[in-house]
């Protein structure tokens, strides 16, 4: 059962997690993300992790891998809501998202993937 719900808006998806993933849990969402990405073309994801009180490494490396391979079937990613306790524990342990775009909230994602995907659209055009 999917732990994480995924709202489609627009050309975008929203994965909101709502409780602390067990390993198999964000492994999960990482197939169901680029699953999604193909069945509905989409453009750009928002990963939402504003619940977490805690960023282990493997998650990060989770989440950095999810944004690759999100890049990779042609979809812009970005994390929003890392809370800054958590953001410090992060920056203490050495585990960072220094490539993978990150915002402050949805909304700030949002804005992000407008961008991107504007961006994008402008240079297929030509």
């Amino acid at each position: 059962m999917m732990q994480v719900p995924i709202l489609k808006q627009g050309n975008y998806l929203i994965a909101t997690i709502q409780s602390a993933l067990t390993d198999a849990d964000l492994i999960q969402l990482r197939d169901e993300l680029a699953a999604r990405v193909g069945q509905y073309r989409t453009r750009g994801v928002v990963i939402d992790v504003t619940v977490l009180d805690v960023i282990d490494s493997f998650s990060v490396r989770t989440l950095r891998a999810m944004v690759q391979m999100l890049k990779l079937r042609g979809a812009e990613a970005v994390i929003v809501g890392i809370q800054p306790e958590v953001a410090f524990a992060m920056v203490q342990l050495g585990v960072t998202l220094e490539n993978e775009a990150t915002a402050l909230d949805l909304e700030e994602g949002l804005v992000y993937l407008d961008q991107k995907t504007k961006v994008k659209d402008r240079h297929a055009q030509g």
